[in-house]
């Protein structure tokens, strides 16, 4: 499910909300110490069900014991190839009391509260069950599809490539390590443009990118090339870059200029980008049902590698939602000889 924060036909927060995968943040749990690793300065916690975590330990953290149960928070989803982070909030917990206590908030629930006096708007019936009791009053009657500009809007988040004011552009690289930004002028602002002209191109555009870096919730090193300007010039945007990241929630920091001219930013790394949701095997999975909902709806069979059709077994709610939607069943069938997130279907 798509949420997305608009006024007057502009997109100002986004998020993907996916029931059966939940980011996991904020929920409370009493679990128990699986093992204690002081190499890494800390410990993996079993959460129940399958689930564990990392629970980092400051010097000045309760002495705890392998076996020991405690009571701690989901502070970070997993993310680049990493497990949930945790936050310990008791060390002394009854032993017969496990798994988990009260769930993390959902994207709605989130952007609600950051945002209190927005309506809420659903486009089908299916959405509006999912509407939490006490955001129902804030629910307009009816269903209304998103408007074209915000379903595209939405749509272009999805590419790496970015329009920017003044008709700059702006090439957005994830890596494991860091994002890299790799901003463009237009051919009209390259060669013999003087440095001033470059630099109002840059400033004007850099308030619109750091937009961009909050809808796709890009998170930890971010790394941004302006275009065609002199290493030296570059200070002078490190106050645009500050003011436009200040109404970003999560209180990111300019941390100036690299030697080699690059604005170094940082973000925390809560929740999972949108580029990871994407491409993830689960994100792959539901891009497939959604292609098959608008390109091919009298599929009735899935075929795909192993990866694919796990995950789309794991979300069986999406599967039984595009079945519903198409009219007729709609199976799944593994086939090893295809790479494993590759997929075909079969059509009645």
């Amino acid at each position: 499910m798509r949420i997305a924060v608009t006024k007057n036909d502009t997109l100002l927060d986004f998020a993907l909300w996916r029931p059966a995968a939940p980011d996991m943040v904020g929920s409370v749990y009493h679990a128990r110490i699986e093992a204690l690793t002081p190499a890494m300065g800390g410990a993996f916690v079993a959460l129940g069900g399958n689930q564990s975590g990392f629970l980092p330990l400051q010097n000045n953290a309760p002495k705890l014991t392998e076996g020991q149960a405690v009571t701690v928070e989901v502070s970070r989803a997993a993310q680049g190839g990493k497990g949930l982070r945790l936050r310990l909030l008791a060390a002394d917990v009854a032993p017969e009391q496990k798994g988990l206590i009260t769930p993390g908030p959902t994207p709605l629930a989130r952007l609600a509260a950051l945002w209190p006096t927005a309506a809420v708007v659903v486009d089908s019936p299916a959405a509006a069950a999912l509407i939490p009791p006490a955001l129902r009053d804030r629910r307009e009657p009816g269903f209304a599809p998103y408007p074209d500009s915000i379903a595209a809007a939405c749509d272009a988040l999805e590419e790496p490539l970015v329009a920017l004011p003044g008709g700059m552009e702006a090439t957005i690289t994830p890596t494991p390590a860091l994002i890299a930004i790799d901003m463009d002028a237009p051919p009209a602002q390259t060669g013999r443009t003087k440095q001033t002209a470059q630099f109002a191109a840059n400033r004007d555009a850099l308030p619109a990118l750091m937009r961009q870096i909050r809808l796709r919730n890009l998170s930890g090193a971010i790394l941004i090339d302006p275009a065609g300007l002199a290493t030296r010039k570059r200070q002078a945007l490190l106050e645009p870059v500050n003011a436009a990241l200040k109404p970003d929630p999560l209180n990111p920091r300019c941390l100036g200029i690299t030697a080699l001219g690059l604005i170094e930013i940082v973000r925390a790394r809560i929740y999972p980008s949108l580029p990871e949701l994407l491409n993830s095997p689960h994100g792959r999975a539901l891009r497939v049902l959604r292609h098959i909902l608008v390109h091919a709806p009298q599929t009735t069979q899935i075929t795909g590698g192993a990866g694919i059709i796990r995950a789309l077994e794991q979300d069986p709610e999406a599967v039984a939602d595009c079945a519903r939607q198409l009219g007729h069943k709609l199976s799944l069938h593994t086939n090893h000889a295809l790479p494993d997130l590759t997929w075909t279907v079969q059509e009645s």
